[in-house]
């Protein structure tokens, strides 16, 4: 077996047990390492296909919590299907990686806010829920990615921790539903995507469970601030890719960049364990 396949199946095994402790970040994860042998247009549709059942499953197993937070979401699935329209109409059009960059510093100094504990709830949710799914939308259908974003905004607005995995979880399939869609009529799907969906199937059917097993033991402020640990790990990592890969920073700056958020990261999680073990 070649080098690229064994990363393949080792990086998504990781992401599927993450996803399914968190209900996201298999893109997230996958995506930046998997770049480093694939092009876009081969990896995009074959994520988007095996998203779509990872998703399905996180919401069928979250369904109980749905009623608890449709009519807070329902905004943003119209937004949803505004904006995958749009990107996958951009994706053969705009270079990708300006998409994640722009997206990575906007997020990175939001989320590292949030690891710090400082949280500001929006109080127009329903105001915001059109343009920032349709935001969620092209972002998603361009680079597969959405999650720090979703899990940034389902935080902030303080969703407790089932549902937080029901928002995540219909908000995801959708997008990752009506992407699929799209690409198909797009024509994106090819024999080389299709080649790499069965080395991706056991990592999922793997990974899922044993994350959903995992998580049951973490309360709901630890879940918290892992996720947004998580997510500046994951942003981090692919803000100095894309430095990279744009020829924005030489590989140096870029990786001694992601070393700086990595430590700044650790010092905020230690003082949360800290803070919590003496309450």
């Amino acid at each position: 077996m070649s080098t690229d396949l064994l990363v393949l199946i080792s990086i998504t095994f990781l992401a599927a047990t993450v996803n399914g402790a968190l209900g996201y970040g298999f893109s997230s994860i996958t995506v930046p390492v998997a770049l480093l042998f694939y092009t876009n247009r081969i990896l995009n549709p074959a994520l988007v296909l095996v998203e779509l059942v990872i998703n399905s499953y996180v919401l069928l197993i979250n369904r109980h919590s749905v009623p608890h937070i449709w009519k807070r979401v329902l905004p943003m699935l119209f937004g949803v299907l505004i904006g995958v329209g749009v990107g996958s109409y951009l994706l053969s059009l705009v270079q990708p990686g300006w998409a994640k960059f722009l997206t990575y510093v906007t997020l990175l100094p939001l989320i590292l806010l949030q690891t710090a504990g400082i949280r500001r709830p929006i109080r127009a949710e329903k105001a915001i829920g059109v343009p920032f799914g349709t935001g969620i939308g092209v972002l998603y259908s361009v680079t597969t990615i959405s999650g720090p974003p979703l899990a940034l905004l389902f935080n902030n607005q303080g969703y407790a921790k089932q549902d937080f995995r029901a928002a995540l979880s219909v908000i995801r399939t959708a997008e990752s539903s009506l992407t699929a869609v799209a690409y198909f009529f797009i024509g994106l799907y090819s024999a080389g995507s299709m080649d790499i969906i069965p080395y991706i199937v056991p990592s999922v059917l793997l990974g899922i469970p044993l994350g959903s097993y995992l998580i049951r033991w973490m309360e709901p402020e630890t879940f918290r601030r892992v996720c947004m640990s998580f997510d500046v790990v994951i942003v981090g990592f692919g803000l100095s890719r894309v430095l990279v890969e744009l020829q924005l920073a030489p590989a140096e700056a870029a990786y001694a960049l992601f070393a700086a958020v990595v430590a700044l990261n650790a010092y905020f999680l230690y003082q949360f364990f800290r803070a919590h073990r003496r309450q």
